[in-house]
């Protein structure tokens, strides 16, 4: 029996209001996290703010309810025909109870007759097997069979067309979305700067030991952003900008993010390779954007990490205009810096360890107004900075910090942070309850000569060379008037090619050597090299960077510090330093072959006095010799306690 249309109406109008509401509310969540980045594709905006988005959503809507009118059109058409089976069919055509049919290639529709009139009239739909023979013989066996055709034109379209193309639009759509991300991150300072409000920055000047003069000149800097008033009502003004300028693990950053912890005003963290991207202007207009942050949230703290990725000396050949966005970056900070008004609280720091290759406009006056040199700490500032990094660590009793900082002339602050991990690190591997001496030890000879090569055995010709290598330096060193007390003696192969070192620990920190002290150092340095060729008759190759070492005291002394007396006190040589603070410098002679020849020969007299030296004390001490040396063959390492001992029993 059919359904009174009315009921089929209300059901079809119900159903439809329905799944209207449904797929609205769900399209509009889908395209709204899909095209969210695009403002014209939103569909939770008022009418009249966006007509484009509005005319886009109707549209969407519209095909959407088109198509759910059509497949329910097509549901409802196919719900009012009662399928039957093709045998049935055909028995109903012999019966002749077929009033009316429609043949097509794909189905059978037609009317039922009957003697019923409320059966009469009935609607049916067969699908035909076109096999006649196939056809006949089930028919013939009584076999009631139904043929399906498999295809429905609705599903054709949307498992064929439709889902296809959705998918499609929704991977493109996905995939616009990246890139316009990624367009507008990449013209976006936002996702560059790391903004740090007063609670998020918790380090103070108590976190940072040592770089005391640094530190004092910084709390001006606080003192500033805290009470501007107090320079203004002098007629001062405070500075705009503090350069940190120092080597590699000094502590600058952690200096700029201590200043933003004592002052509890925002940090503006960004580094100078930042600012620089593929296309030309990006970089000014993040520098634009990142000023017109810092004026909103003043007073802050502006910090331009490895400010010599922007701030380059100008000018020069430019290639493929590779400079252009550099360039451009530069000038709109310079212009940024000039600009802004120092009274807003906002100071501009950076960090550098090449300052002699910024451009002199940002050195100037006005701009970076107060240069600081976070130089290498001293004695005492490294046993503040061992102090602070071993104070979480457990400790054993016999732990000298200043011993340890004395061993380590010349590291900075993230080397010696890194000296106290590797102590804990030894203290593991060897199963101690507490750091121990030896592991500080152990430590220390592992970050300045390389871990040990276990690997590399010496055969046994090989080691009592090198042990007497290493006991005459020891030897010469014990024995010069101004040499440096011996610490450790080793002859345990380490890093790329030592196969031993002699470790010496300064008494005192020393900012100026004498003439006396250089010789001293030049007899040290070539006492290894006597003690192969006095005990064994022969010299090796162990000695290459003792003589170049050597050769490099002895040239100095003669070409820079004017410490010969043929030449006098004059500088040979046009000499640059390649690196602030580096020791890599480059040389070209402006002098005659005449003076060259003195400065040779005064070079070979320097050497062969230091030659002469080395070969008497260590003649003059040859029975020491033989015992430290067979001592080390033995032990491989030697504390000074030991040598001592074995000097005292002679």
């Amino acid at each position: 029996m059919d359904k009174p249309q009315n009921t089929i109406a209300q059901y079809v109008v119900t159903l439809l209001s329905s799944i209207y509401v449904y797929l609205k509310n769900l399209l509009t969540s889908v395209l709204g996290s899909l095209f969210k980045q695009d403002p014209d594709l939103e569909l939770n905006k008022p009418l009249d703010s966006n007509p484009n988005g509005l005319k886009q959503k109707r549209f969407i809507y519209f095909a959407l309810f088109l198509f759910v009118i059509l497949y329910l059109l097509s549901s409802v058409n196919e719900a009012q025909r009662d399928e039957i089976s093709y045998s049935q069919f055909l028995s109903l055509v012999q019966d002749g109870k077929i009033d009316k049919a429609v043949v097509t290639e794909r189905i059978i529709t037609g009317v039922l007759k009957s003697d019923d009139p409320n059966e009469s009239g009935k609607h049916f739909v067969t699908v035909p097997l076109w096999q006649n023979d196939l056809a006949q013989m089930l028919a013939k066996n009584k076999v009631d069979f139904v043929v399906r055709s498999g295809e429905n034109w609705l599903a054709n379209l949307f498992f064929n067309w439709i889902i296809p193309v959705f998918i499609f639009v929704l991977i493109w759509a996905w995939v616009m979305r990246r890139a316009t991300a990624g367009a507008q991150s990449f013209l976006n300072l936002g996702n560059k700067v790391r903004i740090h409000q007063d609670t998020q920055t918790n380090v103070t000047f108590a976190d940072v030991a040592g770089a005391d003069s640094a530190k004092q000149e910084l709390k001006e800097s606080i003192d500033f952003l805290k009470a501007p008033e107090k320079i203004q009502r002098l007629g001062g003004r405070m500075p705009k900008g503090v350069l940190l300028v120092g080597p590699p693990g000094t502590g600058k950053t952690l200096l700029a993010r201590a200043v933003s912890g004592e002052a509890k005003v925002p940090f503006f963290n960004i580094s100078g390779s930042e600012f620089i991207e593929l296309f030309v202007g990006v970089g000014a207009a993040r520098v634009r954007e990142l000023f017109e942050q810092a004026r909103s949230k003043a007073p802050c703290i502006i910090f331009i990490d490895e400010l010599d990725a922007i701030g380059r000396s100008r000018g020069g050949p430019v290639v493929m205009g590779g400079h252009d966005e550099r360039e451009q970056t530069l000038n709109q900070l310079l212009t940024e810096m000039d600009g802004f008004d120092t009274s807003v609280g906002v100071v501009v720091m950076a960090a550098t360890n090449r300052p002699e290759v910024l451009d002199k406009a940002l050195l100037r006056s006005g701009r970076f107004d107060r240069q600081i040199v976070v130089d290498k700490p001293d004695l005492q500032d490294r046993i503040e900075i061992l102090k602070l990094h071993t104070k979480a660590m457990t400790l054993a009793e016999n732990i000298d910090i200043s011993v340890v900082a004395k061993r380590t002339p010349g590291l900075v602050g993230a080397d010696l942070a890194n000296i106290a991990n590797e102590a804990a690190i030894m203290a593991i591997r060897v199963d101690h309850d507490k750091v121990e001496m030896e592991d500080f030890e152990a430590a220390i000879d592992r970050i300045l000569a390389g871990p040990e090569k276990k690997n590399r055995v010496l055969n046994p010709d090989e080691k009592r060379r090198v042990a007497y290598h290493e006991a005459g330096h020891a030897l010469v060193a014990e024995h010069v008037p101004t040499g440096q007390p011996v610490h450790k003696i080793s002859i345990i192969p380490r890093g790329v090619s030592a196969l031993g070192f002699t470790l010496q620990l300064p008494v005192e920190e020393k900012f100026l050597l004498t003439e006396p002290e250089l010789k001293d150092q030049i007899a040290i340095l070539l006492g290894g090299r006597m003690a192969e060729e006095i005990v064994l008759g022969s010299l090796s190759t162990g000695a290459q960077n003792d003589l170049e070492k050597a050769s490099d005291i002895v040239r100095n002394m003669v070409c820079s510090l004017g410490m010969s007396k043929k030449l006098g006190p004059l500088t040979y040589g046009k000499r640059q330093q390649l690196q602030f603070l580096d020791a890599e410098i480059s040389e070209y002679r402006n002098y005659s072959d005449e003076t060259a020849r003195i400065i040779d020969t005064e070079i070979m007299e320097l050497v062969g006095e230091g030659e002469i030296r080395a070969r008497e004390i260590i003649t003059a001490n040859r029975v020491i010799l033989e015992k430290l040396a067979n001592l080390l063959q033995e032990k491989e390492v030697i504390n000074r306690e030991e040598m001592i001992t074995l000097f005292e029993s002679q």
